[in-house]
């Protein structure tokens, strides 16, 4: 079980749901709200995220990136813990139980009315699940190609805030600013995949996993990172500032919270930017991870208090 849960990378599963927290709160500050949505959201992203770290185990332990040479924990296939056989009935037994998870969200959300947005969010659910198995394994990953941040941005952010939202709201007609964290989040969780990937870069030179830090170099992959970083923040609080323009209200300090997670971020941005062994960049992951997380769920707490005051002000 020790061994199971270790490849599971409990440490991942809090930035694969910061997207649903923004989606779903953004949704509750404008009285649209239903818990079943909540719980199966979270389970199917908690699913998702799972399955994507027991294929990526699996598809690099195989190929034999995951070597000696790697940096971070040791992973199940490479240190023999967790048989190839046994991996690949995981990665089944999980595909096939988040594919549930997403069958009782998009009946919850939509029930047996607007059966084209049912369709449409089943084949997003099975792309989703062949995206988080095809990232390292099969014959030509993606991840080998360099579209792994391609991958991220879409499902960590768009798909996750924005699908979750939709479910919610049936339209975005009320949500277009919505696309400013979403688009953030997506951009922090490309971060944490460009650290790993630069922490990674000389086993995965040697591998051939041609990532994008691989393709570009160390010194290009430093200023990309400070842009995903960057942007992010930015985005945020343009949000929020937009937020407090349409209350006509530019003094609810509350909706900032989020900004005590800045403090942390601005820290990282100075570490790459001394840093001179992408090996010493591990620890840095779980920090943008779970600063992420805090920034969605701060910025969740400021879109709550912004409902409480406009209930409170239209009374």
């Amino acid at each position: 079980m020790k061994h199971w849960i270790q490849a599971a990378r409990l440490r991942t599963l809090p930035l694969s749901v910061s997207g649903i927290l923004v989606g779903c709160f953004y949704a509750m500050s404008q009285s649209l709200f239903n818990w079943n949505i909540v719980i199966f959201a979270l389970t199917t992203t908690l699913g998702l995220q799972v399955l994507s770290n027991f294929a990526n185990d699996y598809g690099d332990g195989v190929k034999g990136t995951d070597n000696q040479d790697r940096i971070g924990p040791k992973r199940a296939i490479q240190t023999g813990v967790i048989s190839v056989s046994a991996m690949k009935r995981a990665i089944a037994i999980t595909a096939l139980l988040t594919l549930l998870s997403a069958v009782l969200l998009i009946f919850t959300a939509f029930k047996d009315h607007n059966i084209w947005y049912s369709l449409g969010y089943l084949v997003l659910g099975i792309l989703a699940i062949a995206s988080a198995i095809r990232y390292t394994v099969g014959k030509s990953p993606y991840g080998y190609r360099g579209y792994g941040d391609l991958f991220v941005f879409l499902f960590f952010g768009w798909v996750s805030t924005l699908g979750v939202y939709f479910m919610f709201a049936k339209s975005f007609a009320d949500g277009y600013l919505l696309f400013l964290p979403a688009t953030a989040i997506g951009l922090l969780s490309v971060a944490v995949l460009n650290l790993n990937n630069m922490r990674d870069v000389l086993s995965d030179t040697q591998a051939g996993k041609n990532t994008l830090v691989v393709q570009m170099g160390m010194p290009k992959a430093k200023r990309y990172h400070y842009f995903l970083v960057i942007s992010a923040m930015v985005l945020v609080l343009v949000f929020s500032v937009l937020n407090d323009f349409m209350t006509d209200d530019l003094f609810n300090f509350d909706q900032y919270f989020f900004v005590i997670v800045y403090v942390p971020l601005v820290l990282h941005l100075k570490r790459v930017y001394q840093n001179q062994d992408s090996r010493s960049l591990d620890p840095e992951l779980k920090k943008v991870a779970l600063s992420t997380f805090f920034l969605a769920l701060l910025l969740s707490l400021g879109l709550i208090y912004f409902l409480s005051d406009v209930v409170v002000n239209n009374s």
